[in-house]
């Protein structure tokens, strides 16, 4: 039998919540319910959820303990998690990043 976990997802400033099987990569589970993780070059052209291309970053909270190379450097720098390499194993929020060009997020602005 199969365990469920919920995960809150913010795309655009939209929340919605989604149910998906424990161990499931987070990318595989948002892309199978409509999201997508990529931006528009690398929706066609990317490594197919490999962890090399970088292009399917979202920020997740609670961030799970890093599994790879590149996701060891995001949390020590504070870049934005791989979803092809983080497995589903609890309830999260997870944010949908605006992308442009290959998987490059800008910068976050502050408003004066």
């Amino acid at each position: 039998m199969s365990e469920e976990v919920e995960l809150t997802v913010i795309d655009d400033g939209e929340r919605s919540t989604i149910t998906v099987e424990r161990g499931t990569t987070l990318r595989d589970a948002l892309r199978d319910r409509g999201f997508s993780v990529y931006g528009t070059v690398s929706s066609q052209l990317n490594c197919g959820g490999r962890g090399l291309c970088a292009t399917c970053t979202v920020e997740v909270d609670p961030a799970p303990e890093p599994v790879h190379w590149h996701d060891g450097a995001a949390v020590r720098f504070g870049y934005p998690r791989l979803s092809c390499c983080i497995e589903v194993d609890r309830p999260m929020t997870v944010r949908l990043l605006k992308k442009h060009v290959w998987g490059q997020v800008l910068p976050r602005r502050s408003h004066r």
